[in-house]
């Protein structure tokens, strides 16, 4: 049976991942500062210490304007913590890729967030995991098991429609 969009346990899980969403960005904008960042340099930053990527790609990861990325990693270059680079599978390409001080950098914005770890390591790996599925699941991304859902701690499908799913 469908959910209402409006019902009390909905409503109370919007606001709960609201308010994570909200403090998550608030921990990072002030570790950014810390760096003399601002939050979207430190997200652009964060995402290329995963791996060098062209600025249409980083602003479809961003879910912003590919001019705006072009300004950031303009301003992360010139500080020296970014530098373009060419595509070796594609040689008109440029992809944006950290330097050294600029992986570092990211290592250390990583480590200084706190707020979601810290509750994290408190769950099980099995709640972590659930956790993990059911956010790729609301997503409508694939888990890491390549296909919808996963695995509740007691081994039992979390695919769309199951009992375990829907609690």
């Amino acid at each position: 049976m469908a959910t209402s969009r409006t019902d009390p346990l909905t409503l109370e899980v919007v606001e709960l991942i609201g308010t994570v969403v909200a403090r998550y960005y608030e921990e990072y904008d002030e570790a950014a500062a810390a760096h003399s960042l601002t939050g979207a340099q430190a997200r652009v930053l964060g995402l290329l210490s995963l791996e060098p990527m062209p600025m249409r790609r980083i602003a479809q990861k961003l879910k912003c304007e590919p001019s705006n990325v072009t300004g950031i990693v303009d301003r992360l270059e010139t500080r020296g913590l970014v530098e373009r680079r060419p595509d070796p599978a594609d040689r008109r390409v440029k992809l944006a890729a950290p330097t050294a001080l600029g992986a570092r950098t990211a290592r250390q914005l990583r480590d200084s967030l706190t707020f979601a770890r810290e509750p994290l390591a408190e769950l099980s790996d099995e709640d972590r995991t659930m956790l993990r599925d059911l956010l790729h699941r609301m997503l409508g991304e694939p888990g890491p098991s390549g296909g919808q859902g996963g695995q509740g701690p007691g081994g039992e499908s979390l695919k769309p429609g199951s009992r375990v799913w829907n609690r």
